[in-house]
């Protein structure tokens, strides 16, 4: 009960200091699986985002929330656990190799859990690569490999796992399976991790591909996070979303809110096309939030 008084005291909140207007273009609101994925430049975007869909969505949709910045303070943790039903992601996560190592010293692994850092970390104690190298496994970051040596063909080829199997009977099937075994090889403290959690529960969520905040009027280039989810759930319907004036609202390093006419314009979705390749995909996907900034 606490929690719901509390969601409608925001609602009536954010629509006083801000108008809350949604506009949908090339999409209406509609009760499926979506990714939204948005420009980010106040910690108020997660709010703006939750007030801005009708209320058949917003029960569905679940935004991502910085852990470091959201389980602050009891209050804050609180209201995005119990109002906005939020996906927290640790921006810090990830297992020093001293402490993988000291867990599993024969079979641990270095993990490197960037969104934006392409590879499969090398087993510890491999005698050739140089430091710091990877092997190359289209951008996903593998938690741990078997003890005994695999041959190359052991792995499941993710390279083009958007695209479609050569024609045969189980063509159809291709897909799915290829976006199973990709949710399969991400390692358990990948960031992307929870909001994989989210979505295979049949959730949507709202994600900031920028990964922080932007200070002008464009959003930064997108990291992977994006991209590696499209290829994990292809049934998602990815909607891109501008927010807008919203910073004006709640600038960086303030508390108190000042009333601005704010708005949130939904774009028509894409899709990760066939053979497309990570780079080239989220720089489509920016410009497709950009775009919506004129309308």
């Amino acid at each position: 009960m606490l929690s719901k008084l509390m969601s409608l005291f925001l609602l009536g909140l954010v629509r006083f200091l801000t108008g809350s207007q949604a506009r949908w273009y090339g999409c209406p609101p509609k009760a499926e699986q979506r990714i939204y994925f948005a420009n980010h430049q106040s910690h108020a975007d997660l709010v703006m985002i939750w007030a801005a869909l009708p209320q058949e969505l917003r029960s569905i949709t679940r935004p991502i929330a910085a852990k470091d910045y959201w389980t602050k303070t009891p209050f804050r943790q609180w209201i995005t656990t119990a109002v906005f039903n939020a996906v927290y992601v640790d921006r810090q996560s990830g297992t020093p190799p001293a402490a993988a190592a000291a867990a599993a010293p024969v079979e641990a692994v270095r993990v490197e859990p960037s969104l934006d850092s392409p590879g499969i970390a090398a087993p510890l104690g491999t005698p050739n690569p140089a430091e710091g190298e990877q092997i190359p496994l289209s951008g996903f970051v593998a938690a741990e490999m078997p003890a005994a040596p695999a041959a190359p063909s052991a792995l499941p080829d993710m390279t083009h796992a958007a695209e479609p199997a050569p024609a045969s009977g189980a063509a159809s099937d291709a897909p799915v399976l290829d976006a199973q075994a990709l949710r399969d090889a991400l390692a358990p403290d990948d960031p992307l991790a929870p909001l994989v959690r989210a979505l295979e529960s049949g959730d949507s969520i709202v994600i900031f591909p920028e990964g922080t905040r932007g200070q002008g009027d464009e959003p930064q280039p997108f990291k992977s996070g994006l991209y590696k989810l499209a290829l994990m759930f292809p049934q998602a319907v990815l909607v891109p979303a501008w927010i807008h004036n919203v910073q004006r609202v709640m600038p960086k390093g303030e508390v108190v809110p000042v009333p601005i006419l704010c708005s949130v314009t939904f774009g028509a979705p894409i899709q990760v096309e066939p053979g497309e390749e990570r780079r080239p995909f989220l720089d489509r996907a920016r410009r497709a939030v950009i775009a919506l900034r004129e309308l």
